[in-house]
């Protein structure tokens, strides 16, 4: 074989590699997701020092005082299949909804909940965690029932809105002073943690 002949091998071998790398991008660029950080992020560095980094976008408290009850009530179709939200109304594959933020975990009598949801003990169903919950349930309580998450804060904002209008005595939204205090008081626990391990 002349050099004219391997001269078009190269080539020929050459265009396929670049038409598979073209193709890898194009094929890449529809799912590309950028991933959001959230509004307030606590490290605690093996050292004991406490670094706080406030990225930038809103925060829980911000994105549910802009929060829309309308936008809301679409995101609970996803919910309707295992809850009701009614007064009164009966559990269905998940327990009632109704006045769910400021109730006791795992509260109702008249719901068989998972071992995972029982172990979280006496806690409160406070807004915050309402948006943790629906972010990953099972990072929350491994094991639980519940499957579905709402990946979008925007989406959680609006179902949490929603959920909240169904209460004999709705809890106020968390004001942005307190998320501000709540990120204080994480940090000032954490560098208690910090203090009391000397660091490890």
């Amino acid at each position: 074989m002349d050099s004219f002949e391997w001269n078009k091998v190269f080539a020929v071998v050459i265009a396929s590699v670049l038409f598979i790398m073209v193709i890898g991008i194009v094929a890449e660029t529809p799912f590309h997701q950028d991933h959001t950080k959230p509004a307030f992020t606590i490290e605690v560095a093996s050292e004991g020092a406490v670094e706080v980094v406030v990225e930038e976008g809103p925060s829980f408290a911000e994105m549910l005082a802009g929060a829309s009850a309308d936008k809301g009530a679409r995101q609970w179709a996803k919910c309707r299949a295992c809850h009701t939200i009614d007064k009164d109304g009966a559990n269905g594959q998940g327990p009632n909804l109704y006045g769910i933020v400021g109730r006791t975990v795992a509260a109702l009598d008249s719901f068989r909940y998972s071992g995972a949801l029982e172990a979280l003990g006496t806690s409160v169903w406070t807004y915050e965690m309402v948006d943790e919950w629906l972010q990953n349930p099972q990072a929350m309580a491994k094991g639980s029932k519940m499957v579905l998450a709402v990946r979008k804060p925007d989406q959680r904002a609006d179902l949490i809105a929603y959920l909240a209008t169904f209460s004999d005595q709705p809890v106020p939204f968390p004001t942005v002073e307190e998320a501000v205090d709540a990120v204080e008081e994480a940090v000032e626990q954490a560098e208690e943690v910090a203090e009391t391990t000397g660091g490890n």
